[in-house]
């Protein structure tokens, strides 16, 4: 698949603001996030999206808890959104499989504030979420 966005990312040929990896998964920041810290976790082999394969939800869980912990400890998140787009109707626009893992805070509860405020870049966010001071 090496016209697929996400296969790049992974494969390193496009950066990325990796937020956690392991053989399965790889996550990274999203370039165009809802909330600080948004970021997408898509399974290392290709497959077009979520509900293709029986497997890849499970394939990515672990990833997910995982970044749901970063965000927990060093973001202060308290709550998240874990959620994915099948196909174009839903509004899936990169034909990989991919979730999307959003922390949440208290000051902008619930799915209606899904799209929050965000005050700080990728750079920033990056730098809290693995900053050994942080």
């Amino acid at each position: 698949m090496s016209e697929c966005l996400f296969c790049k990312i992974i494969a390193g040929e496009i950066p990325s603001k990796q937020v956690y990896a392991d053989d399965k998964a790889f996550a990274f920041l999203d370039v165009d996030p809802w909330q600080e810290g948004h970021t997408l976790v898509v399974p290392r082999r290709h497959v077009g999206d979520a509900l293709v394969d029986a497997h890849v939800l499970a394939e990515v869980a672990p990833a997910v808890r995982a970044v749901s912990e970063i965000m927990r400890d060093r973001l202060g998140a308290t709550g998240f959104n874990v959620l994915t787009n099948v196909g174009e109707d839903s509004g899936q626009a990169v034909f990989h499989a991919h979730l999307h893992v959003l922390p949440r805070h208290a000051e902008e509860p619930g799915i209606s504030n899904m799209r929050g405020t965000i005050h700080r870049d990728l750079e920033q966010v990056h730098a809290l979420l693995f900053d050994a001071e942080g």
